[in-house]
């Protein structure tokens, strides 16, 4: 597995592990979001305080595009304390909030702030949800600055098992910028 990455040398971002995609009756319900968390918590305890969580939230006044986007969703409109932006409990309870919570009013994670994280020719691990949507714009922002990023796929969720798997198909396609692993893998450093 060359190229591969270990978890000593990498920064793990857990993408928008939030009420809002956990939720049943939440009109953005992720299906297998269960299934995601537990692949992040099988991961937590390898990459210590090398953890960075984010959060999904509305913008204060959606600009461009974004307006008929919350057109369609107008329940998203909610102020970053509201209820549905909140990480899970399995993220909370017994913890205190992580000590690395980036916001982004924006599909993709690959900020300044993450990529400040992740530093100069460092390594990103992406698990969270939804696999096609804000785990995606992730990895190819990331990969396209020259990250190596390895996506977990049996730590994400997509809005449904087809685009969760059409979305790691694309991904593999980037290789070797990014690469596609199962917790398995990525823990034992690619034997499995």
């Amino acid at each position: 597995m060359t190229g591969s990455v270990g978890v000593s040398d990498s920064l793990l971002a857990v993408i928008d592990m939030q009420r809002v995609f956990a939720e049943p009756d939440s009109p953005w319900a992720v299906p297998r979001y269960a299934d995601a968390a537990a692949g992040v918590l099988r991961l937590l305890p390898a990459f210590g305080d090398r953890v960075v969580f984010t959060r999904f939230t509305a913008p204060a006044e959606p600009t461009g595009a974004w307006h008929p986007y919350y057109d369609q969703w107008s329940f998203a409109l909610q102020p970053p304390s509201a209820r549905l932006w909140e990480l899970t409990d399995a993220f909370t309870r017994g913890r205190q909030e992580p000590a690395r919570l980036l916001d982004a009013t924006t599909f993709g994670k690959w900020t300044p702030e993450l990529a400040e994280q992740v530093g100069p020719g460092g390594r990103l691990v992406l698990a969270g949800v939804s696999t096609d949507c804000c785990v995606l714009s992730t990895a190819l922002a990331a990969a396209d600055t020259g990250v190596h990023v390895t996506v977990v796929a049996d730590a994400c969720a997509g809005v449904d098992d087809t685009t969760h798997l059409r979305a790691l198909e694309v991904m593999k396609l980037y290789a070797p910028l990014i690469e596609v692993l199962d917790a398995g893998q990525l823990l034992t450093g690619g034997t499995q």
